[in-house]
């Protein structure tokens, strides 16, 4: 009983940090697309990577209040799709747009975490269908 509910404390700790990382990821996004100037391929760039970025933790947002394990873990799952699609969308601003040193330095920044989200989105999918903690 004990072991359950340090269990069940652990992944809510898991989830706050990673509610607030999704958030943080989105917001960091949309202030570096402030720098793409606007050409029509960076208003491209710009409207992608702004709708996945975001729409990755709002989808784990909306996850949150899942009425069922298999909706909890589809929100998730649409989340870490969203999560990839921000990756690629970095990656190619990285490879075709000259940024500023500072804000090349932020877009490596996002790159990395973008890796780690979803990393971190893919466990609780994992996790998720072998256990009875996540909805």
């Amino acid at each position: 009983m004990f072991q359950d509910k340090r269990k069940k404390a652990k992944v809510k700790e898991y989830q706050t940090n990673l509610k607030d990382r999704l958030f943080d990821f989105a917001v960091k996004n949309l202030e570096l697309l402030t720098a793409l100037d606007f050409s029509p391929e960076s208003k491209v760039l710009r409207t992608q990577l702004a709708k996945a970025a975001t729409s990755s933790g709002a989808n784990y947002e909306e996850a949150q209040a899942g009425c069922s394990k298999s909706d909890f873990l589809n929100k998730i799952s649409i989340s870490l799709k969203e999560m990839r699609e921000s990756n690629y969308w970095l990656r190619i601003i990285k490879k075709v747009i000259k940024l500023e040193h500072d804000k090349d330095r932020i877009l490596d920044e996002l790159i990395l975490e973008s890796v780690e989200l979803k990393k971190m989105l893919g466990s609780i999918i994992v996790k998720g269908k072998k256990s009875k903690i996540y909805k």
